[in-house]
């Protein structure tokens, strides 16, 4: 037990040393409202590592987002807090929904220092240096863990019913705390549907006595995982709907929804209490400076001797991996921090930063004569020579820390980006509400219908990633295959096809496909807006 204490004392030693802060760089979608949803071209990606104006001098110590999530938290070395991006369920703690192109500080943390933050698909958790730990966002499934669902939208911060918090982190629609408490080391809170709270049940019920629609009862309360009461878990990351999480005595632990093996039990079995991956056991344990990282469908962990090993759905082709496996590309590197997106990774490795995965809008960072994706891990050239302090990955966006110190003049060769005014932000989501309610009363042409549809569609599922978001396909990373399937036009008049049909005016040549819009708008099927799955009218 002596070595599992002095491992759990040199991981805190660790954590102590990181308060060092540098300069943020942010590479990926500024377009928060767009990304990951089938609205169009996105305009203003910065495809290369850049500077916020905001944030250019303040020295930055930690970063975070998530897998799913469109926004970002970044907290300076004085324990600021500062967010950004999208705050359609107030995810960004202002008091309000007001998108934020630029960061902000959270006033109503102000009080606080904040040490720790994590990021889900529309809730922010954050960890004060005295740990106590404040939440704010979307509250529908009981992720804020404040112990109440009656608000579903807390759009200020309010207080996680968790004590002596050291740490967190935030999937899709649920939340882990890391304790001091003993016995107590790890509690989560949230939507329960895959197991990914580790208690054991799903908390399935049907909805009413007749009905055979099932719901899955929301827990606002954090709870501490009892399976795990002996052990002292001391790192943890959250996918979408999984959870990695790692002891003391260096063994790791996967649960939650097991699709494409991301929980590393060669198998794709929902795991509903947390199971111990066999490959990191005897000669293979977890040292004390182990990095881990769960994406969308995939986990990662530095083991023995700082081998990389992956899991899950590494691409977009191929086989997926059942177990872990060693990514060969990086062995040798000594790699401090790592990040998961929804299908892309970042790590901070020597004196380079390196990338790699399936990219949209320039998260990878390899600039304008890069290339957009890449299968293998490559260096972020523009970077090469800095040292890396941290990373964060989210939907369609990469941050990344660099030190300042003995790097000349190559940061002030980087671009600065300047985002929009908040005034403009809360013009723009005026602007938005109204062709929201525009679209709701029945719109006249094809484009505000198709609004109408994914902004109706994502308000239950809490801001979709696709057109659903509660779909099992979207919420454990189908959503690329998915957008994929719908976006070529073909010949039966099926998925987006129709769209550039019906704007040919051909669209009722045989019958097939959406009809034009403006000339029909009195048929039934205009009217209903709705098509079925794969963009097939639905008969009157």
């Amino acid at each position: 037990m002596s070595s599992a204490v002095s491992a759990e004392k040199k991981s805190e030693e660790n954590e102590k040393k990181e308060v060092k802060g540098g300069e943020m760089l942010f590479c990926g979608s500024t377009c928060w409202d767009m990304v990951g949803r089938k609205k169009g071209a996105s305009e203003g990606n910065l495809i290369s590592p850049t500077r916020l104006r905001p944030l250019v001098g303040i020295d930055i110590c930690f970063v975070a987002s998530g897998c799913n999530s469109c926004h970002c938290v970044a907290l300076d070395v004085g324990g600021r807090c500062y967010t950004w991006g999208r705050n359609e369920k107030g995810q960004l703690g202002h008091g309000d929904k007001i998108q934020r192109d630029r960061p902000t500080v959270v006033s109503e943390l102000s009080k606080y220092k904040i040490v720790r933050a994590g990021a889900g698909r529309s809730h922010t958790v954050v960890v004060t240096e005295d740990g106590q730990s404040l939440a704010f966002g979307w509250n529908k499934h009981g992720q804020l863990g404040s112990g109440s669902v009656k608000n579903e939208i807390e759009s200020s911060p309010v207080r996680c019913l968790a004590s002596e918090v050291k740490n967190t982190a935030c999937g899709s629609d649920f939340t882990v705390w890391l304790s001091s408490v003993e016995g107590s080391s790890i509690l989560t809170a949230g939507l329960p549907q895959y197991g990914q709270l580790g208690h054991g049940t799903d908390n399935e019920y049907n909805m009413k006595d007749s009905s055979v629609r099932l719901v899955y009862e929301a827990q606002p309360r954090p709870k501490a995982i009892g399976s795990l009461a002996g052990e002292t878990i001391v790192k943890v990351a959250c996918g979408t709907n999984h959870t990695v999480a790692v002891d003391a005595n260096g063994y790791v632990y996967t649960w939650g929804f097991g699709g494409y093996g991301r929980l590393g039990h060669r198998e794709q079995k929902d795991e509903w209490v947390p199971r111990r991956v066999d490959v990191f056991q005897r000669q293979n344990i977890l040292p004390p400076d182990a990095v881990i990282s769960a994406g969308a469908g995939n986990s990662a962990c530095t083991a023995g001797g700082g081998q990389l090993y992956m899991w899950g759905k590494i691409k977009n082709t191929g086989d997926d991996w059942m177990y872990p496996k060693p990514l060969m590309d990086l062995s040798g590197w000594n790699l401090r921090c790592m990040d998961s997106g929804n299908m892309h990774h970042f790590v901070g490795a020597d004196i380079s930063c390196i990338s790699w995965g399936h990219a949209q809008y320039g998260e990878l960072g390899y600039g304008p004569e890069g290339q957009k994706s890449s299968a293998v891990p490559k260096k972020v050239d523009i970077l090469e020579g800095l040292h890396v302090l941290g990373v964060a990955c989210g939907m369609g966006h990469s941050m990344i820390i660099v030190d300042r110190t003995d790097v000349g003049d190559q940061l002030d060769q980087l671009d600065v980006y300047d985002g929009k005014a908040s005034a403009e932000g809360n013009e723009a989501a005026e602007a938005k509400e109204s062709i929201k309610k525009g679209a709701a009363k029945g719109s006249e042409n094809s484009k505000k219908r198709k609004v109408s549809k994914s902004s109706s569609e994502s308000e239950d599922d809490g801001d979709s990633d696709e057109d659903s978001g509660s779909s099992e396909e979207e919420a454990n990373g189908k959503a690329e295959m998915k957008s994929k399937r719908g976006g070529k036009a073909s010949g039966r008049g099926r998925g987006k096809g129709a769209k550039s049909s019906a704007s040919d005016g051909k669209g009722a040549a045989r019958g097939r496909g959406r009809p034009p819009s403006t000339k029909n708008s009195k048929s039934p099927q205009s009217s209903g807006g709705k098509t079925g799955k794969r963009g097939r009218p639905r008969k009157a």
